[in-house]
């Protein structure tokens, strides 16, 4: 069955998420009170609204139980706003309700008020940006909760024609490789602990975010 998912607040960050789910086949309510990014969002989604989700009869009206969840995306604009809509998404029995915080405070009240998750997209941009300034061979990180990041990253010069066992990545750094891309159109294959790494290989590794550095400055050269 198609996943169902409510959309309040059709900023930047809403807006995207909103046509990105779309894309992958997810049926998107998306919801705001300025009907000029309404009448956007209503080009891609599978219905778009303008309604007031603070509101508690209009927001009501939208069914968020019935949904699978519902994502408070609402801005900068007004904390209050996204405060009471998280409320209401839990009073009104959401499955799972996930709301964006612009500031820690801000994050631990919408906890206090119900939220299952909070996120805070600037924050999380503004970490993941720094990795790749820091370390230039990360290419993509993912974090996983618990400081745990799943990162991909180029096999350094010094891990050349070694293998996953010689290197001992998590006895000496906590490093687990799940998987590696390699060959041109590159394809994630399950990595074999006794074949070589070769030169262009890239590793998909999961590890606490501290590892990174580590890794990079033992087989740099």
């Amino acid at each position: 069955m198609m996943q169902q998912i409510l959309i309040i607040g059709l900023g930047q960050f809403g807006m995207s998420l909103a046509r990105h789910l779309s894309e992958k086949g997810v049926e998107v309510l998306a919801v705001d009170r300025r009907r000029s990014l309404v009448e956007e969002a209503a080009s891609f989604v599978e219905e778009a609204l303008f309604i007031d989700a603070t509101d508690e009869d209009e927001l009501a009206r939208l069914e968020p139980r019935k949904r699978d969840a519902a994502i408070c995306a609402i801005g900068d604009d007004s904390k209050e706003a996204s405060i009471i809509c998280t409320a209401l998404l839990r009073q009104m029995g959401t499955p799972l309700v996930i709301s964006r915080a612009n500031d820690k405070m801000h994050q631990r009240i919408l906890l206090l008020v119900g939220a299952h998750q909070v996120i805070n997209p600037e924050h999380e941009f503004g970490k993941r940006f720094a990795n790749r300034l820091l370390y230039k061979d990360v290419l993509a990180d993912t974090d996983l909760g618990e400081d745990f990041l799943l990162t991909e990253i180029h096999v350094q010069p010094g891990m050349t024609g070694k293998s996953l066992i010689e290197l001992a990545l998590p006895k000496r750094f906590g490093i687990m490789v799940v998987g590696i891309r390699r060959g041109d159109p590159p394809k994630v294959i399950q990595p074999s602990p006794d074949a070589p790494l070769l030169a262009g290989d890239n590793l998909l590794i999961v590890s606490h975010e501290s590892a990174i550095p580590l890794l990079t400055r033992e087989y740099q050269k």
